[in-house]
């Protein structure tokens, strides 16, 4: 049985979304990433970001996308899951694809009012700028140390690539 995920929302959508917030007095908070294989770390990431704001959006690279930035062995998990299991947890409110090889375009189109990146992208947070120009803000998440995803498929196949 397919079920659609309702957090799940095109640029347009959550453009809508984002200015009925503001007309509440509410702030909008943006993310991105791949967010291949959960993990503690992007659990702990995500949490940090939606307790920046009132509603976290998680911009997620799309499969092509993924593929084109970390070789053609990614994703592990396809969009469509990838978006569901975000879209599954109490931080995330709202799931947007995008193609593009950073969401600077994305985030242009739906105004966040605080952008969040990990700290091991402070030399350069794509959409700073469109941010700050709007009168918000970036915030720098501190990582978990030793919590990645190539972490966890190099653990992965340690263990179980010697039974095949």
């Amino acid at each position: 049985m397919r079920v659609e995920n309702p957090r799940v929302l095109t640029p347009d959508q959550m453009r809508a979304e984002r200015d009925r917030l503001v007309g509440a007095g509410k702030k909008l908070v943006f993310t991105n990433g791949c967010f291949d294989i959960l993990h503690r770390g992007h659990v702990t990431y995500l949490m940090f970001a939606r307790n920046q704001g009132d509603a976290l959006v998680v911009g997620l690279n799309t499969d092509a996308s993924v593929k084109r930035n970390k070789g053609n062995d990614r994703p592990i998990n396809n969009q469509e899951d990838r978006a569901y299991v975000l879209g599954s947890l109490r931080a995330v409110d709202f799931v947007v694809y995008f193609d593009e090889p950073e969401p600077k375009d994305l985030i242009a189109r739906i105004l966040p009012q605080v952008l969040v990146k990990g700290k091991d992208w402070a030399h350069y947070v794509s959409g700073r700028e469109i941010v700050e120009a709007n009168g918000g803000k970036v915030v720098l998440a501190d990582m978990v140390e030793g919590r990645s995803t190539t972490n966890t498929i190099e653990k992965i196949v340690q263990v179980y690539g010697k039974k095949g």
